[in-house]
């Protein structure tokens, strides 16, 4: 299944009939006004999915600053937003799907596969040409049937040994990783052993994913391959699944740490490193597991 879907086959979809259900993600870190963006325009027919309270149940400083919500309140939300079993759903945002990712992460673990991102969002919509419209979308309630655990995830204890056995790359900014700046967690720095990869390098500046090609290259350089064991964290597990789906793009499946740094940093008993390198002293060492299945500020990395 396409992990992308381009506005021009959305805007095919919606003019020939097509059955699709359009989700406005519009959040940012630092940004509370996320449906106040959607209210004065939006992609025709799109329903609004607050991520703060839809897609993350309370901040816990056990669990993080966005947890995971039961799956049953999950499938109450999805339902609320119209969304029947089988549907075609297409998740956007106006951050270069950093918002939108979480929501086709979570829809995939729940076994949901028909899910897409809109690649390049509400701006390649709009360079595109196409119209908007204001206000609030109603929506039938669906009867969609959700699940979970369809996607891989780890959690702190296997985010503490995992530099070692595998490959843990940290989705934030690179000045986040390195300690040098830290706008909501306890502490700065990163998880021992993780590798910096900013998920803002996997989109180009019109906020559409690179080519799988690239996209390749790039984690090939950062150590990813057939046969290691890749998992990814963030600040609080919302743009990791942007990463993921980077990943995917390129062809490699990846774990989540839902949790991530938010979580990781708040219990005083875990070591956080400082620095470029990512282990203290300026180790680099891993060594590799078979795949086990299952730079800028702001929004990047929550």
């Amino acid at each position: 299944m396409d992990t992308l879907m381009d506005v021009s086959v959305l805007k095919h979809r919606m003019g020939s009939g097509q059955r699709t259900v359009l989700l406005d993600v519009r959040w940012a870190l630092g940004d509370p006004h996320g449906r106040d963006h959607y209210l004065r325009g939006h992609i025709p027919g799109a329903v609004f999915v607050d991520l703060a309270t839809e897609l993350a149940g309370p901040a816990d400083p056990r669990r993080g600053r966005h947890p995971l919500p039961p799956v049953a309140q999950f499938q109450a939300s999805v339902r609320r937003w119209g969304v029947n079993s089988g549907d075609v759903v297409v998740a956007y945002d106006d951050s270069g799907s950093m918002a939108a990712a979480r929501l086709w992460w979570m829809l995939r673990n729940a076994g949901f596969s028909t899910v897409h991102l809109l690649d390049g969002g509400l701006a390649a919509w709009r360079a595109a040409g196409y119209e908007l419209e204001g206000g609030p979308e109603p929506a039938s309630p669906g009867e969609a049937t959700l699940a979970e655990g369809a996607m891989p995830v780890i959690d702190a204890g296997q985010a503490a040994a995992w530099g070692r056995q595998g490959l843990l790359l940290d989705a934030r900014a690179g000045e986040r990783y390195r300690g040098e700046f830290e706008p909501v967690d306890p502490l700065a720095g990163h998880i021992p052993g993780a590798v910096s990869a900013p998920t803002s390098a996997n989109v180009g500046a019109d906020g559409r994913f690179l080519p799988a090609e690239e996209l390749r290259q790039r984690f090939a350089g950062l150590g990813v391959r057939p046969g290691v064991a890749t998992a990814v964290y963030c600040g609080s597990g919302v743009t990791a699944a942007h990463e993921i789906a980077a990943l995917e793009i390129a062809g490699f499946p990846a774990a989540l740490y839902p949790g991530s740094f938010s979580e990781w940093s708040n219990n005083p008993g875990n070591e956080v490193v400082t620095g470029a390198a990512p282990y203290a002293g300026g180790s680099t060492e891993r060594s590799a597991a078979p795949y086990a299945g299952g730079s800028s500020q702001g929004n990047n990395g929550d």
